[in-house]
């Protein structure tokens, strides 16, 4: 596809002066492409269709986009990978969005709109990682004139992603062409669909880039100690056979709470981990614990830890929303259900492993309303492998041959739980 006929929703006009704006009326008259004003009803020829407006709300597990039109548009659709994109093909069209409702936002990393003929139009989305479309509907507007589309992105796997190509490109490959310049994926699934899939596990580690986490009185950041803590851990479990080991982040990058949870489903994780060396006002609290997400804290602790680590978002200028989604799905009330008891199986397991000879604090298996761990069908815990407001603590984390040692000691609880689920033998 050209990109000089479908243009980037961040280059729609935003404050032209007359002059200008006669400037581009002229040159679409001349080489017949879209003219996009920054207010009032789009410049369009009569009987062409008019997208008015487009919004946009959600995370990086769920965004809802709704466009409106000025009547209504016949629409298809279309999937494309390297990126996850989707392609909207509509009739020829005038589009009149505000420059700034176009930028990204959720699962949305980018929108192009224009024209690819004399006859259609396409919006293409461009997405942070797989995902399907739960719906995509268009709809008669109630109170107003027009008519609107709406289409709800939800984070996926890439076997999902993946199948979903397949299958498209099985019942259209015969008939429809991919535009130029477009590419269609390849009638097989990626690697990421075939064979059994394996156990897989997401390390996270904690914060990263402009949100440092907690920090030592000797200046030790949070970020640096959990991602080195997270790369050997990536080392011991790779030594485990049958497992797939993937991280949330493997440099000094942020990453918002929500993004970590949508990666964690990206790979259809069996186990999420977690992480952290917090600090606290009792620097005489030291030692490890192992957290599971529940809404009622076990303790004052762990309450204030958690809004400490929800707040995470804050550090990069995001508003941190402490609303949990009610629960509209009997099946997802049963996901969750079950998802929470393979966590508090999974951190017992942790607590049995490291109690061995690992210092942990009294009562180490504990849980809060922690927003990382609240992916309703991946199993998921936060390991806090010590407290940087701790002496002895900060120079053990700092050590890494005890690094070695613990990531070693999860490990093996790691692959226990992994034998015993892929046994059944958790229930």
């Amino acid at each position: 596809m050209s990109d000089t006929t479908v243009e980037r929703g961040s280059l729609s006009i935003g404050g032209p002066s007359e002059m200008s704006v006669i400037c581009r009326i002229f040159m679409a008259a001349v080489f017949g492409l879209l003219v996009f004003v920054q207010a009032g009803k789009p410049s369009h020829a009569a009987g062409e269709l008019a997208a008015l407006t487009y919004q946009a709300a959600g995370d990086e597990l769920r965004t809802r986009v709704v466009i409106n039109f000025d009547r209504e548009p016949d629409v298809s659709t279309m999937l494309l990978d390297q990126p996850h994109r989707l392609a909207i093909d509509i009739p020829k069209a005038v589009f009149a969005f505000d420059k700034k409702s176009v930028e990204p936002r959720g699962l949305i990393t980018d929108v192009r709109y224009g024209l690819i003929d004399d006859q259609r139009s396409r919006l293409i989305f461009t997405l942070k990682g797989p995902f399907v479309v739960e719906q995509l509907n268009v709809i008669k507007n109630d109170n107003s004139p027009g008519y609107r589309l709406v289409a709800d992105f939800v984070a996926s796997s890439d076997r999902a992603f993946a199948e979903a190509l397949k299958t498209q490109n099985a019942t259209t490959a015969s008939t429809n062409a991919a535009p130029k310049g477009d590419r269609l994926a390849a009638a097989a699934p990626d690697e990421a669909s075939k064979g059994p899939k394996p156990f897989t596990i997401v390390i996270d580690p904690g914060h990263g880039g402009i949100d440092s986490g907690a920090e030592s009185a000797s200046g030790i950041m949070e970020k640096n100690v959990t991602l080195m803590f997270a790369q050997q851990l990536r080392d011991e479990l790779a030594k485990l056979p049958g497992l797939r080991v993937e991280m949330t982040r493997s440099g000094d990058t942020f990453l918002r709470l929500t993004e970590r949870v949508r990666i964690a489903r990206q790979y259809e994780a069996n186990l999420f981990i977690s992480i952290h060396a917090d600090t606290i006002s009792r620097g005489s609290i030291r030692g490890a614990t192992v957290y599971t997400v529940s809404d009622k804290a076990s303790d004052a602790e762990s309450r204030a830890m958690a809004d400490r680590e929800n707040r995470s978002d804050a550090v990069a200028g995001i508003a941190y929303d402490n609303e949990t989604p009610e629960i509209a799905d009997i099946l997802m009330d049963l996901t969750r259900r079950e998802t929470h008891t393979f966590s508090l199986s999974f951190a017992k397991t942790v607590v049995k492993s490291l109690k061995k000879d690992v210092n942990m604090i009294n009562n180490p298996h504990r849980f809060a309303g922690f927003q990382v761990l609240r992916a309703p069908d991946v199993p998921s815990v936060l390991v806090e492998i010590g407290y940087l407001s701790n002496a002895e603590d900060e120079k053990l984390m700092l050590d890494p041959a005890w690094r070695s040692h613990v990531a070693e000691r999860l490990a093996t609880a790691v692959g226990e739980f992994a034998n015993m689920k892929t046994a059944g033998a958790l229930n």
